[in-house]
């Protein structure tokens, strides 16, 4: 019987290698079936849509928030990966108390992403091919310290809603990839880790760069002209960018290929 501490500092005690897994974490999901895992997954959410040919077969339990319990339940898990933020809180405590394992996520930070997945190769039978993982992302994240340390931050906004418009603050993992990558965000950090803003507050503090996530609102090359018309002079000039959200917001596989890809359209604006 192995012992694991999750992101609320509770003891999750598993029983050899899980053999039934239902994860409720999209990221988590395509990390699972990254290292080999997918066969040993019994359920997933909606909203797991990597790798799409994996996660076709699976069984769904409804969506991250909208989790069905007994649905999940009837599947016999021997795991259940969950988050604090991206799952409702009294549909995980259910599965708690019906007797499941269930270990929580919440990574803040880039570095507690990557320990994150170091522990989950080791909890799910990742062997060397996650321990791969968490070498590759290790590796970005130094290469990537020592382009920002050489060139310097640049001012960013980026977006996470509209309607209203709300952006990320410290204490979220998407806030701390773009200051890993050479951003340095425009808001006070008592504003809190989500905020709504106006874009009248966006023009007057001028962020050098604006990056227009993909997820989780869509937004669209007619957002960048709805910037510039506020007076956004980022969005004005060529430096506002519509890119693929789960750079921002999925810690997993695609960590190592996010850092690159990111520091690069910051500092490279």
């Amino acid at each position: 019987m192995a012992t694991f501490i999750d992101a609320l500092g509770r003891i999750v005690a598993i029983d050899g290698i899980p053999r039934r897994i239902v994860s409720l974490v999209p990221s988590i999901t395509e990390a699972l079936f990254f290292w080999g895992a997918g066969p040993r997954i019994a359920g997933v959410t909606h909203f797991c849509r990597e790798p799409r040919d994996g996660v076709a077969e699976k069984v769904k339990v409804g969506g991250t928030k909208t989790v069905e319990v007994d649905r999940l339940l009837a599947l016999r898990p021997d795991l259940v990966i969950a988050s604090a933020e991206e799952n409702d809180q009294e549909q995980v405590e259910a599965i708690i108390a019906a007797g499941i394992p269930v270990y929580i996520t919440l990574p803040k930070t880039v570095e507690e992403a990557i320990e994150m997945l170091s522990v989950l190769g080791q909890m799910t039978g990742g062997g060397e091919k996650a321990q791969e993982l968490v070498r590759q992302c290790r590796a970005a994240l130094k290469e990537v310290r020592g382009k920002v340390e050489k060139r310097g931050r640049v001012t960013v906004f980026a977006p996470i809603w509209r309607g209203p418009w709300m952006t990320i603050g410290p204490g979220t993992y998407m806030y701390d990839l773009l200051f890993e990558c050479g951003g340095e965000g425009i808001f006070p950090p008592e504003k809190g880790r989500y905020f709504h803003v106006s874009l009248e507050e966006v023009a007057a503090l001028d962020p050098y760069v604006v990056l227009l996530p993909s997820e989780p609102f869509r937004f669209r090359p007619r957002h960048i002209g709805e910037l510039a018309q506020a007076g956004i002079a980022a969005a004005q000039k060529g430096r506002a960018y519509l890119v693929d959200g789960r750079y921002l917001c999925w810690y997993g596989p695609r960590i190592p290929m996010a850092l690159h890809y990111v520091s690069d359209l910051l500092l490279s604006a």
